[in-house]
């Protein structure tokens, strides 16, 4: 059976990145990939307004991600993709802004998020509801910025 999205729902147009999460194949991608501009535009702000947008974004997440999964019967339906907003937002924290840094970091989070290694596997099996959709891609996003600043340190 097919989920019954309605984008006439607040909580579902924004569980579903404006959308983006309905593309046939690859949603995740296409939401994170809906996330660029939106996150390339945050970067602008200072840091205090960036992490307070971002937990923000965070704790809506939670509840939109709850009431469309509950809404559909899926928990975790792919084309729920708030979460890879704020993941690429969580991945970019602290980051300059320029297009190939938004690259790495896309490219980043979409492993992180795909490969799922310990502890977002773990993660993504074992916390259920609006917490578990959102958690994994946190935790993704935690660790692309890791990855990520460990480059900028690096290669200096």
């Amino acid at each position: 059976m097919k989920a019954q999205f309605n984008l006439k729902k607040w909580q579902h147009l924004l569980a579903l990145g404006f959308g983006s999460g309905l593309a046939a194949k690859a949603p995740g991608t296409f939401g994170t990939l809906a996330a660029v501009p939106l996150v390339a535009g945050l970067m602008l702000s200072p840091l205090w307004l960036y992490l307070l947008i971002v937990l923000a974004a965070w704790a809506l997440g939670i509840y939109v991600c709850e009431v469309t999964a509950r809404d559909v019967g899926v928990h975790d339906h792919g084309a729920i993709v708030w979460d890879e907003i704020v993941g690429l937002a969580v991945t970019m924290i602290l980051v300059p802004l320029s297009a190939w840094n938004l690259l790495l970091g896309f490219v980043l989070f979409r492993f992180f998020d795909i490969v799922k290694p310990w502890p977002i596997r773990w993660l993504d099996q074992k916390v259920g509801g609006g917490h578990g959709i959102m958690l994994d891609d946190i935790v993704a996003g935690v660790m692309a910025c890791l990855v990520l600043h460990g480059l900028f340190w690096w290669f200096g």
